[in-house]
């Protein structure tokens, strides 16, 4: 490997887990899809082993950063929207453990404690950064500031099978009040500050995933007995996130190509699972055809992305010197 290559081994971005998160989450939604529509196996058994083999690449080459270029990841950690990507990588190994939850059950119990020990870990050193400093601006806050909370909000979902329902409720508790408490500042800072930079509007999709994801573990840790008056506002706010911003979407294609796009795909991911949910349990037509096009634009989605990042690894502009704002926010492609 030459200077070159090396040099941009140090700019390998945290953010690139996001991804993860994304294939995990078209993953679960076609294994739904499987359950409720009889769509072949053979579709989340293909990605349920191409987002294994990606996480372990992803996890090899930032710990490689890590032994390098410890200074380029302590940078990472002070950078006001890298630091709030790195529980992606806890969250991606709890939805590894999910998708591995029947198939390999012992394996699946071993990521899903690891996840759940580095989310918490995680969430601590966070939350005391945000108390205790001396930089943090309200503009700095974006939607990524969810990507902690969601994390929590996910780890009941394997709680009842390996561990305990009331190590679920635990995290569950702190996902949630937390969302609404952040969901009241970032929404001040959208709606009183300026404008987010163009290249992070698509993080505004990450405001889907805690009502979505909170219900579906709301779902899990009361034994999907029913959809409830609790499990209905969680989904409802959900889906009116989903049309709110999914009515914007001529504002977010004119945004250029960047890792930031990955944001769209887990929240809709998670959108496409709860009503799928929602169908098993009322029978109400609507909400399969809104799962089955979820999926539709899902898959796509995720389809498009992974050709344009594959485009920016042949062009050597994955790894590039960051913006003075932050890595995540680095435009891959040009407009």
């Amino acid at each position: 490997m030459d200077t070159t290559q090396t040099a941009r081994l140090a700019y390998f971005p945290i953010s690139l887990f996001g991804a993860i998160m994304g294939y995990s989450g078209l993953t679960l939604s076609f294994t739904k899809a499987h359950e409720v529509l009889g769509v072949s196996a053979l579709f989340y058994e293909v990605l349920t082993l191409f987002t294994t083999l990606f996480f372990i690449l992803i996890t090899l080459t930032y710990l490689t950063k890590a032994f390098k270029y410890p200074t380029a990841v302590r940078q990472d950690l002070n950078d006001p929207i890298a630091l709030h990507f790195f529980p992606t990588f806890s969250i991606s190994l709890v939805l590894l453990s999910i998708l591995y939850k029947t198939s390999l059950p012992q394996v699946a119990s071993v990521l899903w404690h690891l996840g759940a020990i580095i989310q918490f870990g995680l969430l601590l050193y966070i939350m005391n950064n945000w108390i205790h400093h001396e930089k943090w601006q309200i503009t700095h806050l974006n939607p990524a500031w969810f990507i902690p909370v969601v994390g929590n909000i996910l780890i009941p979902l394997g709680a009842p099978a390996f561990s305990h329902v009331e190590l679920g409720w635990f995290f569950f508790s702190i996902g949630l009040i937390f969302w609404l408490i952040l969901n009241s500042i970032v929404m001040y800072r959208l709606f009183f500050h300026p404008p987010l930079l163009k290249l992070l509007e698509p993080t505004l999709f990450i405001l889907i995933a805690p009502p979505a994801v909170g219900f579906i573990s709301y779902m899990t840790l009361t034994g999907n007995q029913g959809v409830d008056d609790f499990a209905r506002i969680l989904y409802y706010i959900a889906l009116f996130l989903t049309i709110l911003l999914l009515s914007q979407a001529k504002r977010f294609l004119r945004v250029p190509f960047a890792l930031s796009w990955w944001a769209y795909t887990f929240p809709i991911g998670a959108m496409t699972v709860a009503s799928f949910i929602m169908y098993q349990h009322l029978k109400f037509d609507i909400f399969v055809y809104l799962a089955g096009l979820l999926l539709l634009i899902l898959s796509a989605l995720v389809l498009h992305l992974t050709f344009k990042t594959i485009m920016a690894i042949k062009s050597k502009k994955l790894c590039v010197a960051p913006l003075p704002l932050s890595t995540s926010a680095v435009p891959i492609s040009e407009k």
